[in-house]
């Protein structure tokens, strides 16, 4: 199979798992047009026949698909402009809980959204970047990240919406810069939220007089209903952004107290856990902890303030702007947004600072509920021909997703470097049993270059600037590079170490050392690249580069010595077994070497675009 077709059929999978990914929005309004279809039977025979109900419902619906639409494309283009930056936060992780929790509160404040913050935490815990205790803290910050949305909701500015919109789109369409079109969307898109919450609170409007619609609402006064009715469409929409904002809208017209409106808030917390909890299938114990922890934490901060709603209430009454100039449904519209708002900011950051100092008992209490299964050898073994940390949940922010390559390019190299180390024994001493642990390394290698490969392939289906899609290419030659190396290790270097006895090679003590000596400056060669690239060294990589007098030029002259001397010279047959042999050993160093140089071309290569890039 083509390169290509592998590449189209991994792009119509993922655009499938994004389609069932959004499986929750499908099936909201396919509940949406069922409803519709079934308005006018149930209202039948009410007071209000003169409603619209065509008309309010295409507005109410049309607005949500404008608002979810619109908390979409913000929160994609915030991912992609922030990409870099979550990176280099979340990579300096410590065991300091305050940090987690600054950490976990400004990345999800950047885009937008707990749950994809959350799902970022489970793939670093998967991928034993991150321990339980640190998860715990950044998943505490997420919450409190989470309701910076509510606080922008809650301003009045919809009147500014279509003006967010155009400019927004004008940046997208006229700027060629890949980061000023990114910024574009993400005003277009928060555009977009307002708009569609002013059509959807125009729509409401008309309810303001309907019976059962508002004793539908008050129902809602009920906060066990209220949480629950809360959590499930949370868990629906995969976003307690956009269950804060509905409420907020629905408050804004008068149809939701601040009470309710308060348990509808916590609800959403509940309901957020669902992303988490459906990212961690499949995946590591440490994962499943990291989710089970951030049900727990919300389930628990609901149940301490479900007691002190109406507590929490007239705190956030006392410290919220009051319009005084109004009464009635206009005073409620206009003071119960900012209140929800601000009631929805205290709960998260008051349970984080309840739990923040029993994080550790925290921890035990989750991993006595998900306790580690012990790993049997055959598991072990099988462990090391799975990706450690390609995480699909990163896929949709590349440069997570391309730092996760990197790690696993790294690890692939270990793998190589492992190769190498045994060849001193099996090449030079003709020791075939050293060289057994060759054939397994390499199928591991196989296995790592097909892994990585199928991922770059899946990232590279997405929407990626130049930068990103120059490391992913620069990533897809890497993997190549190390798989070449490998090969020639397993496949020639083995071949040769098997045929030491039948040639009758007998390596003397200066033939011997020049072998040695070669090893031990190709080896030092690919480390540096491989150090080069993790760590992105320039100075490793440059000390590769200056290396080829050292290995190429030495070869050559070795080689081209011996065959001046056998004109000159007459050989026994196993001296000359020897120097054949040892040419041909030379000759596949010299083979490892080159790749592993464009291994740190390819390295600094990708450091100076970045570079040329931040300036």
């Amino acid at each position: 199979m083509t390169s290509l077709s592998v590449g189209w059929k991994m792009g119509v999978s993922n655009n499938f798992d994004a389609f069932r990914n959004k499986r929750g929005l499908w099936l909201i309004f396919g509940c949406l047009v069922l409803a519709l279809t079934a308005i006018d039977p149930v209202f039948a025979g009410s007071s209000t026949k003169e409603m619209d109900w065509v008309n309010m419902a295409q507005k109410l619906f049309g607005g949500l698909a404008i608002f979810l639409y619109g908390m979409e494309l913000m929160t994609e283009h915030l991912r992609k402009v922030a990409g870099e930056k979550m990176k280099d936060i979340l990579a300096k992780m410590t065991n300091n809980r305050i940090a987690g929790v600054l950490t976990g509160a400004g990345v999800t404040a950047v885009v937008q959204s707990s749950s994809v913050t959350t799902v970022l935490v489970v793939g670093f815990v998967t991928a034993g970047l991150m321990n339980l205790t640190q998860a715990l803290g950044v998943i505490f910050g997420a919450n409190i990240g989470t309701t910076i949305t509510a606080q922008i909701v809650a301003f009045k500015v919809t009147k500014y919406a279509l003006w967010m919109v155009a400019v927004g789109f004008l940046m997208f369409v006229v700027s060629k810069k890949e980061k000023t079109k990114h910024w574009g969307a993400i005003l277009m898109g928060l555009g977009m939220v307002f708009f569609g919450m002013g059509i959807m609170s125009g729509a409401m409007k008309p309810l303001r007089s309907f019976e059962p619609f508002l004793d539908l609402m008050k129902s809602m006064a009920n906060p066990v209903l209220g949480i629950l009715v809360a959590a499930a469409f949370t868990g629906l929409v995969q976003s307690s952004s956009a269950t804060t904002s509905i409420v907020i809208v629905m408050a804004s017209q008068g149809f939701v107290t601040l009470e309710a409106g308060i348990a509808l808030a916590f609800g959403s917390n509940i309901g957020t856990c669902v992303t988490a909890m459906l990212a961690c299938i499949g995946k590591s114990r440490e994962a499943i902890q990291a989710a089970v922890a951030h049900l727990l934490f919300n389930v628990f901060g609901v149940l301490i303030w479900l007691a002190f709603i109406d507590q929490l209430a007239s705190l956030v009454i006392s410290i919220s702007p009051s319009a005084d100039n109004l009464t009635g449904l206009a005073k409620m519209g206009a003071e119960t947004p900012r209140q929800i708002a601000n009631a929805h900011t205290i709960f998260n950051v008051v349970n984080t600072l309840i739990f923040l100092p029993f994080l550790v008992p925290f921890g035990k209490i989750v991993t006595r509920l998900v306790p580690e299964r012990e790993t049997t050898s055959s598991e072990q073994a099988q462990a090391a021909y799975k990706p450690k940390y390609l995480d699909m949940g990163m896929v949709s922010t590349p440069p997570l997703a391309l730092s996760m390559v990197r790690r696993e390019i790294t690890r692939m190299g270990g793998k190589v470097n492992e190769m190498l180390e045994v060849l001193p024994d099996g090449i030079h001493k003709g020791n075939t049993d050293s060289m057994s642990v060759v054939r397994e390394l390499d199928e591991q290698v196989d296995s790592s270059f097909s892994d990585i490969s199928k991922y770059l392939i899946l990232i590279g289906s997405e929407n990626l600037d130049e930068s990103s899609s120059q490391e992913a290419m620069s990533s897809m030659a890497t993997i190549t590079e190390l798989w070449n190396i490998g090969d020639i290790v397993e496949t020639n270097l083995k071949q040769l170490s098997s045929s030491y006895t039948a040639r009758q090679v007998n390596l003397n003590e200066e033939d011997a050392k020049v072998l040695a000596d070669m090893h031990e400056k190709v080896t030092k060669a690919f480390t540096s690249a491989m150090v080069s690239y993790e760590h992105s060294r320039p100075d490793a990589a440059r000390l590769v580069l200056k290396m080829e007098d050292e290995v190429v030029s030495f070869i050559d002259k070795q080689i081209a010595d011996r065959h001046q001397e056998l004109l000159h010279k007459t050989y026994e047959s196993g001296s000359l077994a020897a120097f054949n042999y040892k040419s041909d050993v030379l000759e596949q160093y010299k083979r490892i070497y080159r790749h592993s140089k464009r291994v740190a071309r390819l390295s600094l290569n990708q450091q100076n675009a970045k570079a040329l890039v931040s300036v």
